[in-house]
C-alpha cells in the first residue's frame, strides 16, 4: 500500500474530497472502545481508545423507550449489563423475536434513558478476559451525545480530530416498533455540528434499505457492512434474494458507490485464510476502482480469533501473534481496522509505516493502565463515567 492520500471518491452530492485529505495510512478504528482492556461501549473504554492512539472510536447503536440512542452492540441488555440483578426490573424480562430470532431477556426499547442508567456495564466475555470483570458494575451505558462531547472533549485537550463510527443496530425492527433510529441520529449528530461531508463521522449499517434512507438525510460519509455470508436482515424481512455476497459483485459495488464512501467488511473477505497475499488484495482493488474505501472487521489479539500460524502460547485466552495480522492486512491495502485492541493496532501501523521509510521500530506490549495513567478506577457503584461531558 502506497503512503499516499487516496483518491476522492466520485459520490453522491456532498461527499468531497475533504473528508479524505490526509489519510496516508490506515485508519485504527477502536471497535467498541479499547473492548479487549474495559467492558464494551462505555466512556472508560472509549478514552481508553484515545488514549492508546485510536483515530476513531465506534459505538453501536440502540434505541430506548423515549427514543434515545444508545451505545449496546444489541439490544438486549442481559449479557452486558447487569440488569438481571436489579429486582425492580424482573418483570421486564420478556421473550420477542428480533431480526428473525426469537430473544428472551431484557431490552433496551422497554426501558426510559432514566431507567437504563441505574444499569452499570459488565464484561461480554468474562472467561476469555476475566481481568475486565474488575470493572463490572463501574460504569453506565452512555448515550450517543455522551460519546460524541467525549470524542470533542478530549480530542480539544489533545489537539487532534477523534472520529466517531457509529453503527445502527436492527434499524428495520426498531422501524417495526415505531422508533425509526434515523431521524434521531440524524438530529444529536446536527446538535454537534457534526451533519456535514467532512466531519470526522462515518455511520454503518449492516441493512442496505436502511443506509439508503439515511443517505437522504445527511451528507456524512456512509459505510456498507458486509458479512461473509447471508443476507442482510432488510432483505430476509422483504422476502428479496439479496445477499452479502451480491454487494460485492461489480455491479454490487457501482451501486454502492452511489450512496456510501466505504465498505466495511468481514476480515475473512479480505484474506480468506488470514494467509498473507502479494500486492493489494483483490475485493480492495475492486473497490478502490469505484471510490470505495475498505474497512476490515474485527482484529483482536488472542488466540481464539487469529489464524492458526499466528497463534502461540496455551489456550484461547492466550496473546498471539496479533501484530503479524495487522501486517498483513495493511500490506494487503485496507483502509482501516476495527480492533478490541488499538494499542497493538497502532503500534504495529507505526512499525509499517516505519519499514517503507528505511527503518524498522521493534514491537514491545505496554500495559493499558500505563497507557491510561489518568484514569483511576472508581468505587463500585459510583458513577463517574459521565465526567469528560458535563
Amino acid at each position: 500500500m502506497t503512503l499516499t492520500a487516496h483518491t476522492a471518491p466520485a459520490l453522491r452530492d456532498g461527499v468531497g474530497a475533504d473528508h479524505w485529505i490526509g489519510y496516508r495510512e490506515p485508519l485504527v478504528i477502536a471497535h467498541r472502545g479499547a473492548s479487549g482492556y474495559r467492558p464494551e461501549h462505555t466512556l472508560a473504554a472509549y478514552r481508553l481508545a484515545v488514549d492508546m492512539g485510536a483515530d476513531y472510536i465506534e459505538p453501536d447503536l440502540v434505541s430506548t423507550r423515549d427514543g434515545i440512542l444508545v451505545a449496546r452492540h444489541e439490544n438486549e441488555l442481559g449479557h452486558t449489563t447487569d440488569i438481571a440483578e436489579h429486582r425492580g426490573f424482573a418483570h421486564r424480562r420478556a421473550s420477542k423475536v428480533v431480526d428473525g430470532r426469537e430473544v428472551t431477556g431484557w431490552f433496551v426499547e422497554d426501558l426510559t434513558l432514566a431507567e437504563l442508567k441505574t444499569l452499570r456495564a459488565t464484561e461480554r466475555r468474562p472467561r476469555l478476559r476475566a481481568d475486565n470483570r474488575r470493572y463490572d458494575g463501574r460504569f453506565e451505558i452512555p448515550t450517543l451525545d455522551e460519546i460524541l462531547t467525549l470524542a470533542e472533549v478530549e480530542g480539544t485537550r489533545r489537539g487532534v480530530t477523534i472520529g466517531v463510527y457509529p453503527e445502527l443496530k436492527h434499524p428495520t425492527y426498531f422501524a417495526s416498533i415505531g422508533q425509526g433510529m434515523q431521524q434521531p441520529l440524524v438530529d444529536v449528530l446536527r446538535r454537534h455540528h457534526l451533519d456535514r461531508p467532512n466531519a470526522p463521522v462515518f455511520v454503518q449499517c449492516l441493512e442496505v434499505t436502511q443506509l439508503r434512507a439515511l443517505s437522504l438525510l445527511t451528507r456524512v460519509p456512509l459505510v456498507q457492512l458486509v458479512d461473509a455470508s447471508g443476507q442482510p436482515y432488510d432483505a430476509v424481512h422483504a422476502g428479496a434474494q439479496q445477499s452479502y455476497a451480491d454487494l460485492l459483485t461489480p455491479s454490487g459495488l457501482r451501486e454502492l458507490a452511489g450512496y456510501v464512501s466505504a465498505i466495511g467488511v468481514h476480515k475473512d473477505l479480505v484474506l480468506p485464510d488470514g494467509r498473507p497475499c502479494t500486492g493489494p488484495a483483490g475485493l480492495v482493488e475492486a473497490a478502490h476502482r469505484t471510490g470505495l474505501q475498505v474497512h476490515v472487521w474485527t482484529l483482536r489479539d488472542e488466540n481464539r480469533f487469529l489464524p492458526q500460524d499466528l497463534r502461540s502460547g496455551d489456550g484461547p485466552r492466550a496473546k498471539g501473534d496479533a501484530f503479524v495480522e495487522y501486517e498483513r492486512f495493511f500490506d494487503a491495502g485496507v483502509d482501516g481496522v476495527f480492533t478490541d485492541f488499538p494499542d497493538t493496532a497502532v503500534q504495529t501501523r507505526s512499525w509499517w509505516r516505519s519499514e517503507r521509510y528505511g527503518r524498522r521500530a521493534r514491537y514491545e506490549r505496554v500495559s493499558p493502565d500505563a497507557t491510561s495513567s489518568s484514569e483511576r478506577l472508581p468505587p463500585r457503584g459510583l458513577d463517574v463515567s459521565r465526567s469528560a461531558t458535563q
